[in-house]
């Protein structure tokens, strides 16, 4: 990038250090959360940059208060259909509940339609997961404990990662290439799953993601594509779902019980698209309370 983005104020490494570290290539937004860039500077053409329809990916760095860390670290995918990215609904609330259970969150600012299509979200998505994991000791998180939550079409984003594995390449030129991308578990919050169940896509994701490639609706279906290797998920939707109904989820619970994977599911009968109402996204959230707590996730990491 030849001249800073109005949006944001840039910051010296010398300005920048949060609970004891410094982060380097990194630019806040007015409430100070650290912004750092997902690929090397210079490495995208950056085209018009906003902060819903980014063309500079990067990651809103969110670290519990000092003393409450558990070494648990989760990569946060916002939903937006693939046409923009809700950083404050999705991202931001997100963070918050993770991080006042001791998690530490990062928000993920990926590209997305009209500009771009599949598969430049899932090398964002995948390339935020190694990023994270290669510096997991600058955010007091163990690598060996680090999850992937996505919303909505972010939920798509997610189970595509965790279905289509990156486990890093040994013998790449860049360093993080060489990370594996794989999650070591899953939150999937009504998400869409499907792109071939003509009966239960979420037709505005499938086309601002394949802009009409017909061709990658069986591979982008990602109940298709769930196999051993997949890591355990939770899956929380909305029984009253009429925009990505509640059988995205059940497709891909069904999936992970078949081959042997850990999955949660809940279905809240009274849940609509996005739990906007409080009441709802509070049971949502007591629920992957109790999972996270079950899993080992909310321990304190002691190695």
């Amino acid at each position: 990038m030849k001249q800073p983005l109005a949006i944001f104020q840039i910051l010296s490494l010398a300005a920048l250090t949060l609970s004891g570290f410094t982060l380097s290539s990194a630019k806040v937004l007015a409430h100070q959360v650290p912004r750092l860039l997902l690929w090397p500077e210079g490495s995208i053409a950056a085209g018009v940059e906003t902060e819903r329809d980014p063309a500079i990916p990067t990651i809103d760095v969110h670290l519990p208060a000092p003393g409450k860390a558990t070494g648990t670290g989760v990569v946060v995918l916002p939903g937006g259909g693939y046409g923009g990215v809700s950083m404050e609904f999705e991202g931001v609330h997100a963070a918050k509940f993770l991080t006042d259970n001791g998690i530490a969150a990062f928000v993920v600012r990926y590209r997305h339609a009209p500009r771009f299509h599949h598969p430049v979200p899932l090398q964002d998505a995948q390339r935020a997961m190694q990023l994270v994991r290669a510096r997991a000791a600058e955010f007091q998180v163990s690598p060996q404990r680090l999850g992937l939550m996505g919303f909505s079409a972010g939920g798509h984003l997610a189970s595509t990662v965790i279905t289509h594995l990156e486990l890093g390449q040994a013998t790449a030129v860049d360093p993080l290439a060489q990370v594996s991308a794989r999650p070591d578990f899953a939150i999937l919050i009504y998400p869409v799953i499907t792109f071939s169940d003509s009966a239960f896509v979420h037709q505005g994701s499938r086309t601002n993601l394949t802009a009409g490639q017909t061709e990658l609706w069986p591979e982008l279906s990602n109940e298709r594509h769930v196999s051993a290797a997949t890591p355990p998920v939770f899956l929380v939707h909305g029984g009253m779902d009429t925009d990505v109904p509640p059988e995205n989820s059940m497709l891909f619970a069904a999936a992970c019980r078949r081959a042997g994977v850990s999955v949660e599911l809940h279905v809240l009968s009274q849940g609509e698209h996005a739990f906007r109402n409080e009441a709802i996204r509070h049971e949502a959230y007591e629920y992957l309370q109790h999972w996270l707590k079950r899993n080992g996730w909310l321990k304190t990491d002691t190695r």
